[in-house]
């Protein structure tokens, strides 16, 4: 365990705590079992420690342990817990929980053998944590931590930090809104700055690098993640990787599952499944309409990027109607559901939205109630054309 321990001491000493995520303080920290979940690179590990550099003065109280550390080739969670808390601790924190075997049976023999020892665990979205076989619902307190918000990019970019905005006070009240933020700054060109590198948190190390970064991240996730919970072969793996790269050139795109599985060389059933194992791994969204289930053998209506800056790292095909409305559904689907408009492009609750540019007119959506443009290239907003940029604000 002292391998542990020396990790654990220098990344805490190396975590920079000077500016938390949005998720932070609606977390309940006193709870006895936490699942924070996320997909890859949004700062969940990062997370962890700055709660405990920031809430712990006896650091030995609390142990921070990333699940990948080979020092679990031999030796169980379960071990981790006893000696840890024999020596005193009381909160240890579980990083990376699905590169470990059988992962929820041991959080739950933790949970029900130490009664005064908390636990809080990350893994990866495409995991189905909730779907776990074995029975955590009364244990864990489950929270989804989403990458960052337009909001948040700028709060760590130290342009501000603006407080958070609820969908009917955007509608309700756009334009004296973005007229208070962009008093003082010039947010366009930020905006378009945070579309292309602004979703994952290690966009922070270095933007000459971040692409590369990216594309390793969804190679992990595909290579490593995805088989950690499904029984997938190379081969399968391979054919995951090119339905990305395809889609990235078509989306937004009303998939024809025929074409795609004929496209990666695979069957209508396997290419619908690999179309849920990649929304499920935060990469794409899928999208229908209303009251519509999406399951394994039921094809989406629309399939869009999970979010703006994977659209830009498969080439310079990016569609700017593609990005627009990935960056819309992305940031709503932090805070609703959001489903295909038989009229316009989108539902969210009662309201209507057609996006678009900044000559986008109302036509579409004229005789619908609650309906509203959503336009890019425009700071600030009139009447029902809305600022597709002020939509970054929810979280």
């Amino acid at each position: 365990m002292d391998s542990l321990v020396k990790i654990y001491l220098r990344l805490l000493q190396e975590t920079d705590a000077s500016t938390f995520r949005y998720l932070y303080p609606n977390i309940d920290w006193n709870e006895r079992c936490i699942a924070i979940v996320g997909a890859k690179g949004v700062g969940k590990t990062t997370l962890l420690l700055q709660h405990i550099k920031t809430t712990f003065a006896k650091k030995d109280e609390a142990l921070f342990a990333s699940l990948d550390n080979t020092w679990f080739a031999n030796h169980t969670i379960l071990e981790l817990a006893n000696e840890f808390y024999m020596n005193g601790g009381t909160h240890l924190f579980l990083d990376e929980i699905h590169h470990y075997p059988n992962w929820a049976k041991e959080i739950k023999n933790i949970y029900d053998s130490f009664p005064k020892l908390k636990i809080v665990f990350t893994g990866s979205s495409l995991l189905q944590i909730y779907k776990s076989t074995t029975d955590l619902s009364r244990r864990v307190v489950y929270e989804n931590l989403e990458g960052l918000s337009f909001r948040e990019f700028l709060k760590f970019e130290k342009v501000g930090d603006f407080s958070t905005f609820s969908l009917e006070e955007i509608v309700e009240n756009h334009q004296n809104i973005a007229f208070k933020i962009t008093e003082n700054v010039k947010i366009m060109p930020l905006f378009k700055k945070y579309l292309k590198n602004g979703y994952y948190l290690f966009y922070k190390e270095g933007l000459r690098k971040y692409e590369q970064k990216l594309q390793e991240a969804i190679n992990n996730v595909i290579d490593v993640d995805v088989p950690a919970i499904e029984n997938i072969e190379f081969e399968s793996r391979y054919k995951l990787k090119k339905l990305m790269a395809i889609l990235a050139t078509l989306v937004p795109y009303t998939p024809n599952i025929t074409d795609l599985a004929v496209a990666i060389d695979s069957n209508r059933n396997n290419t619908v499944k690999y179309l849920s194992l990649l929304e499920n791994a935060k990469l794409l969204n899928l999208i229908s309409y209303k009251n519509k289930r999406i399951g394994d053998l039921t094809k989406p209506d629309k399939v869009l990027m999970n979010n703006t800056n994977l659209s830009y790292i498969y080439g310079n095909n990016t569609n700017i109607g593609s990005i627009r409305e990935t960056f819309f559904v992305n940031q709503l689907n932090a805070i609703s559901d959001v489903v295909l408009a038989p009229k316009g492009d989108f539902m969210v609750d009662k309201y209507t939205f057609e996006v678009g540019g900044k000559n986008k007119t109302f036509e579409q959506i004229k005789d619908i109630p609650h309906s509203f443009v959503v336009a890019d290239d425009i700071e600030i907003g009139h009447k029902n054309k809305i600022p597709l940029w002020l939509f970054g604000m929810l979280y």
